[in-house]
């Protein structure tokens, strides 16, 4: 009975430490991780929000003076342009994250053909344009396709039927023009702006799995969309949530000092004391009702970024049920960019699944046997450079590809193309477009560089200032540079990629070690 005694007391001292030992660990996982980390959270929450609000916020733009030099247009580089429409000889649209421009043979004198497209650069961002053999003119946009009407001079969008907005191609054959929406083919018979769009869903291929990217699946429980706007703005409360408990937790770290300090001074210190105490109460019960949902939220950020994105980037898994990705469609959010191959009579059409072949009338989708090298940010640049060949651009690189012929080739060095080692997801040279002048002179354009010439030496001039003073930048992509924390790249350089997980990985450990300190310190004690 002694020993049994004993035996007791000593158990009941070894757990006391432990427990202590334990409450320790969990108070420094929580303690000043969580200060320094309540500082980046706060951006993290509020451009999260800004970006699960991109229509609504399209018209709100921010001078890219304000920010890095490596943000500002230097040789058309970040984007700028897209591609280029010749009109006449001397006259050429040229478009891209600056809108529609028109501009001479020598790319001197620009100026704007974006009237009738709503103020905002997002507004304005332009996949492609395309004019039909009877002169119709007809824009593929962000947030919808719109067409030019030459009696008034401005452009009318077309109000169709869409899940998403967004427009990546347009082609034509003969007066019918088709153009391709992110889930949908839509064909009229070319009138300007009087054109009837007949909606169209593309069949499954044979053999069709009902599949989607883990990727994109992470993505949407992320930002909330996998629910639709519901969704969207739960994920919003997380992010007051967020910026509720990153306030409480700096004032609770520091007011108990402040409040020292004056009672040493022999101060009033009864409204600090009620703020930190009613700032303690709360940041306790709301992380306590939302730590799992928070971790969930930050855990699954940590992987839309590389290097972890990388692990994650080929995998595919059913559709959750009942959620957005769940669709009927089986070409839902997966087209990308379609061009009219003559010599076969069929359409090209790039997809996030792969290159497919699609026959004019029937519309069926079969894969293509050999696939041309694509960026998962997907397709910039799809152009037919004759024989059946195909000009292939994207953040993988520029590469000559023959839907028939199984060697795909680096179109500046004619060097057949080796896939690179270790799954690099962007190549030496990322493409975000090409332009062509009427005389057939061929420019590439880098997003870091800028524009390229190949195969001859003649520049295009620097962006004048008339065009730079409108070339802003969307709040939303500035919001998600620094969401993605690519604005700091000017000082780590490639380090930067290293931000979101570390970040991620941090509040996770934060949130729970958090929560495990609550139960600890005050659960108990009640």
């Amino acid at each position: 009975s002694c020993c049994a005694e004993k035996y007791v007391l000593f158990y009941q001292f070894v757990r006391q430490r432990m427990v202590r030992k334990r409450g320790g660990i969990f108070k420094k996982l929580h303690r000043w991780p969580g200060l320094i980390l309540s500082f980046v959270l706060l951006f993290y929450a509020v451009t999260g929000i800004v970006m699960n609000h991109r229509e609504g916020l399209s018209g709100i733009d921010v001078d890219r003076d304000m920010l890095p030099g490596n943000y500002a247009y230097t040789n058309w580089n970040n984007a700028a342009l897209k591609g280029s429409l010749v009109l006449s000889p001397d006259s050429i649209l040229v478009y891209g994250n600056i809108g529609i421009w028109l501009t001479d043979s020598t790319f001197s004198e620009y100026n704007s053909y974006n009237h009738g497209l709503p103020p905002g650069t997002d507004n304005r961002k332009i996949f492609d344009l395309h004019q039909t053999s009877n002169g119709s003119l007809f824009a593929a946009t962000l947030f919808g396709l719109w067409g030019w009407d030459e009696g008034s001079g401005v452009w009318k969008k077309f109000q169709l039927e869409t899940d998403i907005d967004r427009f990546t191609g347009i082609e034509g054959i003969g007066d019918t023009v088709f153009a391709l929406s992110r889930s949908h083919l839509f064909t009229g018979v070319a009138e300007g702006t009087g054109t009837r769009f007949g909606r169209k869903e593309l069949p499954a291929p044979e053999g069709y799995e009902q599949k989607v990217t883990l990727f994109e699946t992470i993505w949407q429980i992320h930002s909330g969309e996998i629910l639709g706007l519901p969704g969207k703005l739960f994920v919003d409360l997380l992010g007051v949530v967020t910026i509720f408990l990153s306030l409480t937790g700096i004032v609770y770290f520091f007011f108990p000092s402040a409040i020292r300090h004056f009672r040493k001074k022999k101060k009033p210190v009864g409204q600090l004391v009620s703020v930190n105490k009613w700032s303690l109460k709360w940041h306790n019960k709301v992380g306590a009702w939302t730590f799992v949902l928070l971790a969930l939220l930050y855990f699954t950020g940590m992987f839309l970024r590389p290097p972890l994105l990388i692990a994650i980037a080929s995998a595919r898994v059913d559709p959750l049920r009942f959620s957005r990705l769940d669709q009927p469609n089986p070409w839902y959010d997966k087209l990308r960019d379609l061009r009219w191959d003559e010599d076969r009579g069929v359409f090209l059409v790039s997809t996030s699944e792969g290159m497919y072949q699609m026959e004019r009338e029937r519309l069926k989708m079969v894969p293509v046997p050999y696939q041309p090298p694509v960026s998962v940010m997907g397709i910039n640049t799809f152009e037919p450079v004759g024989h059946g060949s195909f000009m292939v651009g994207s953040f993988s690189g520029l590469f000559l590809w023959n839907p028939s012929h199984p060697v795909v080739y680096d179109y500046l060095s004619g060097e057949p193309y080796q896939e690179p080692a270790g799954g690099r997801p962007v190549g030496e040279i990322r493409v975000t477009g090409h332009l062509t002048d009427p005389a057939g002179r061929l420019y590439i354009a880098e997003y870091g560089y800028g524009i390229i010439p190949v195969g001859h030496d003649r520049r295009l001039p620097e962006m004048p200032e008339n065009l730079r003073a409108e070339a802003d930048i969307s709040l939303w992509n500035l919001t998600l540079e620094i969401h993605t924390g690519r604005i700091w790249e000017f000082l780590l350089g490639g380090f930067y990629i290293l931000i979101v997980p570390l970040t991620g990985l941090a509040a996770v450990t934060v949130v729970i070690s958090g929560y495990l300190l609550y139960r600890r310190k005050y659960k108990r004690r009640k």
